[in-house]
């Protein structure tokens, strides 16, 4: 069957994913692949010292994501999308949102970016013997209790951004296990929240309710999650031509997404996600000896155990950069497209030296604590005799985008003997894929490949769990024979210069750190 026919008999699946920068649509036919897309570019803001998108950024960039959608499928094959096969709803994970009753959100939502419960992250920690970050929904949670905030008398529920949109879209209060997993510790032997720790936490803290009737219902990949309402088809689509019916996967989180857009969810597989923020996931054969503060452990959507290094700070600080040569170029008159001056700039580290000919750099944008950095300070540094042109620059800025990640992976590979047999890449980082793939191998110390899939993102990756409703198959077997039995990838090992030459850059890296936190200080006292 023709796409035009697979659309007009709405047998094609929509998944959308609110990320950092960028909500994105991918409408995907029966072969998996996709038809049309969408998307709407928006930015988080630093408000009283808080990074937050308002609920009216959230409304604004669902409907304008589907409107583009809707247009590219108009254009393409000249008809109008009015049904849906299944939906799926992913974004940026961890974060906390409050809501009474009514659904009215009750404090601004703090997303994922926000450093400021270092001391509830450590508590929780150690009163479950678990690693709880910052980020987490509980930790968040806590520190409210903690203020005394005055909403908590009508709190009804907490949710993260991803349930709260697929509420809004079916009314249903549920959510994947992999999205739970950044809200509080999972039981993956039951697939629930880990009962001893909710005890725990009620006995101790003293909340408007307990806490397991605030979070979410968790399901799991494959699991129907509800369906779309009447309201929830006219929030996506106000011109009223989307129906209502169709039925929705469990909202999942960027990580969950990622693991099925990269098809890295059994044991000894692995991804690594690069973009505004970075974070690499394995997926564990067992658990951990002790829990570390630089990982995290969480689930792939259908409930295995997996450890994430995850680092607050990736491409933001070269985006920075790159913008600020794009302004000299238009000074001087050039013109160059995005896309060729990105691919030059970003090949150019592949001339320089393998330890960027001693240059240094800092992409702290916000605070990073898996270097115990609450708050952050972007900074390059050199020496008198460090060889300073612009591919070393290039490379320097590359290396330190994930050499935050790296501290959190050397805990895996060094001190638990953890077994990957290679590193699934996506996101911006991998624009220019062999630049992103070389440069990440180095950081990494593992072959990193490719798909000719992982452009489209975790966007594709919940439209492809929204999918998979429609499967008898386990997640793992699904996604090998119905989605990637004839996709083609690109490996790359790492070069021996290259894995020296960022061991030097990383021991320095590490030295180095106590000038971010000097510098950090500085500005603070400012």
């Amino acid at each position: 069957m023709d796409t035009v026919n697979e659309i007009r008999q709405g047998l094609c699946s929509l998944g959308i994913e609110f990320g950092s920068t960028r909500i994105k649509a991918i409408l995907i036919g029966a072969d998996k692949s996709p038809v049309a897309s969408g998307f709407h570019d928006w930015e988080n803001r630093n408000e009283d010292g808080i990074w937050t998108y308002s609920v009216e950024d959230i409304m604004e960039g669902l409907a304008d994501c589907y409107a583009t959608l809707r247009k590219d499928v108009q254009e393409r094959y000249g008809i109008t999308l009015t049904k849906l096969k299944a939906l799926g709803i992913s974004a940026m994970m961890h974060g906390y949102m409050a809501f009474d009753a009514d659904g009215s959100l009750l404090t601004p939502f703090r997303t994922w970016r926000n450093t400021n419960t270092e001391d509830e992250s450590r508590e929780l920690t150690e009163l479950f013997g678990y690693p709880v970050p910052q980020r987490w929904t509980v930790s968040h949670y806590l520190k409210e209790i903690k203020d005394g905030a005055a909403y908590l008398p009508r709190l009804d529920h907490i949710s993260t951004l991803a349930a709260y949109v697929h509420k809004l879209l079916t009314g249903e209060k549920v959510i994947g296990i992999g999205d739970a997993s950044g809200m509080f510790p999972i039981d993956t032997g039951r697939n629930a929240y880990d009962a001893e720790d909710l005890a725990l936490f009620d006995s101790r803290y003293h909340g408007p309710k307990p806490l397991a009737e605030l979070l979410p219902r968790i399901l799991l990949a494959g699991e129907e999650a509800g369906r779309l309402t009447e309201e929830g088809a006219r929030l996506l689509d106000p011109s009223g031509d989307l129906e209502a019916g169709c039925p929705l996967c469990p909202p999942e989180g960027d990580a969950g997404t990622g693991m099925v857009a990269t098809n890295a969810v059994l044991p000894r597989t692995g991804n690594v996600s690069a973009g505004t923020s970075a974070f690499a996931m394995v997926v564990l054969e067992h658990p951990l000896s002790r829990p570390y503060s630089e990982l995290d452990l969480v689930t792939t959507p259908d409930g295995k155990l997996v450890a994430m290094a995850h680092t607050n700070n990736c491409t933001g600080s070269y985006d920075a950069w790159f913008s600020i040569f794009r302004e000299v170029l238009e000074a001087m008159g050039a013109e160059v497209k995005k896309g060729v001056f990105y691919d030059t700039l970003l090949r150019l580290a592949l001339k320089a030296e393998p330890d960027c000919g001693g240059l240094l750099s800092y992409n702290y944008i916000s605070g990073e604590p898996i270097t115990g950095l609450n708050d952050g300070c972007p900074m390059t540094l050199r020496s008198a005799d460090s060889h300073f042109n612009l591919a070393n620059f290039i490379r320097c800025e590359l290396y330190t985008a994930v050499a935050a990640m790296r501290v959190g992976l050397d805990i895996l590979f060094d001190k638990e003997d953890v077994a990957l047999d290679v590193m699934n890449g996506h996101g911006g980082y991998f624009k220019t894929a062999d630049v992103g793939q070389a440069m990440m191998a180095a950081a990494l110390k593992t072959p990193i490949r490719v798909l000719s899939t992982a452009g489209e993102g975790g966007a594709w990756g919940i439209a492809i769990l929204a999918d998979y409703l429609s499967s008898p198959k386990p997640l793992p077997q699904y996604l090998e024979e119905d989605v990637f039995a004839s996709a083609e990838s690109v490996t790359v090992k790492p070069a021996d210069s290259d894995l020296r030459g960022f061991d030097a850059f990383f021991r320095a890296y590490r030295r180095g750190l106590e000038i971010e936190k000097a510098a950090v200080k500085n500005y603070k006292e400012d």
